[in-house]
């Protein structure tokens, strides 16, 4: 995996429910005086591996999201999204009609796949 494509500096997983349910990482970079907060979403995910410092996301589309373990965005952690991409988010939850959730951050991340074929 490790062909790093993203290296997001906040971030969340979401849960997205349907027929099946599946797992996406929501991230959020912070802009400066030039350019603007930024925000994306993977394609989701097929694949996590982990070191000491990070989660390697891979995606669908091949992607591989390098998320810091201590960057994970809720509003109430340390590092958190700006007020724009926290808009974003809660914006596509609340449009969801329930099928999007956070993952909770204390979740383990490696055996989140294998989670759901449990449900």
């Amino acid at each position: 995996m490790r062909n790093i494509t993203e290296k997001p500096e906040h971030w969340v997983i979401l849960k997205i429910k349907g027929n099946e349910t599946y797992y996406r990482v929501f991230s959020g970079w912070r802009g400066g005086y030039l350019d603007g907060d930024s925000w994306k979403i993977n394609s989701g995910i097929v694949g996590i591996e982990e070191d000491e410092d990070y989660y390697y996301f891979e995606g669908h589309s091949g992607s591989c999201y390098q998320c810091h373990k201590n960057g994970y965005g809720l509003k109430d952690s340390m590092y958190y999204f700006s007020s724009y991409v926290q808009g974003v988010l809660e914006n596509l939850i609340e449009k969801s009609s329930g099928l999007v959730e956070v993952v909770d951050e204390d979740t383990d991340f490696i055996n989140l796949l294998n989670q759901n074929k449990d449900e």
